[in-house]
């Protein structure tokens, strides 16, 4: 639990330096722009490099990309039924469709099934979240941005030049490679700054006044990543596909995690309605402390 502690402790920081006027009004930017080029990449660079392929594993890989690939069909039914703007529309494909599998699913897996199975949650992350935001996030970001819509060959590039991307085709380049002590102890340490750093950006931009008027695209967002999404999952593997076990339970676990702090940064760094990106995760992040025993409890018939 230490580490939720830190993350809510994070989350009131920055509200607590938004309130006393001390700060600069474009903090958040500069905080999320050390994210994007350097705690992501490190993070990746660190836990890529570690994986061992396992068959079983595959499950976690792919959840990510299946809830995210669902989650943008479902949200372009929401956008049309409400009127939603583009920049609000694909804020809520890129946050309300991946889950924060690291910073919160991984102490939660630790919490509620034990350290042996944080694995899971390591592949779902790197090889779900992480890459389907740096693939196919960017490409969504890209498109769904106010102003002129960029060229394929300008999205080819963005994907391309998008610093967590760059670093996980370096990571898998890298695996035969031995790293030395100290790179590996440098690697985790600046990874380690992402959930931090990230949650004081986003408590500085949270303003629960923005939630008036803005609770049904909030409440479709929150009901798809901490119910349906994962309901979704669920259907699939075990009613679909007749898998069980402890990895299947995990993996649904994972996928109902709240919204993921690094889509909400990217949302923000592309100007994807920032305000709603900051609600999906300040209010999605404790609410989902909720939702998370009750899913587990639901899993254990599985």
């Amino acid at each position: 639990m230490n580490n939720v502690i830190l993350l809510l402790s994070c989350f009131v920081i920055g509200m607590l330096l938004r309130q006393s006027g001390r700060c600069p009004d474009n903090m958040p930017a500069s905080l999320n722009a050390f994210i994007i080029h350097v705690s992501l990449p490190a993070l990746t660079l660190h836990y890529i490099h570690g994986l061992a392929f396992d068959p079983a594993l595959v499950w976690p890989a792919l959840m990510p990309w299946i809830m995210f690939a669902a989650g943008v069909a479902f949200f372009a039914l929401v956008g049309r039924l409400l009127a939603l703007s583009r920049p609000t529309t694909g804020c809520l494909m890129l946050v309300g469709s991946l889950a924060n599998t690291s910073f919160i699913g991984l102490p939660m897996i630790e919490a509620y099934y034990g350290a042996q199975w944080r694995g899971i949650g390591i592949v779902a992350d790197q090889l779900g979240s992480y890459l389907v935001l740096s693939v196919l996030g960017i490409f969504l970001a890209s498109l769904y941005a106010a102003g002129e819509r960029p060229t394929p060959r300008a999205i080819a590039l963005r994907i391309a030049g998008f610093p967590p991307f760059v670093a996980i085709v370096l990571a898998f380049l890298l695996m035969p490679v031995p790293y030395p002590e100290w790179a590996t102890s440098v690697l985790s340490r600046l990874g380690n700054t992402l959930a931090p750093i990230a949650l004081v950006s986003v408590g500085y931009q949270l303003r629960l006044s923005a939630i008036r008027g803005r609770l049904a695209p909030l409440g479709a967002a929150l009901a798809y990543k901490l119910v349906l999404g994962p309901a979704l999952i669920m259907a699939l593997l075990v009613g679909l596909l007749g898998q069980s076990g402890t990895i299947v339970q995990v993996t649904v676990f994972e996928a109902a995690m709240a919204p993921m702090v690094g889509a909400a940064i990217v949302a923000m760094d592309n100007d994807l309605d920032p305000s709603l990106a900051t609600l999906l995760v300040g209010i999605g992040i404790p609410l989902s402390f909720l939702t998370l025993p009750v899913w587990f409890h639901v899993l254990q018939r599985v």
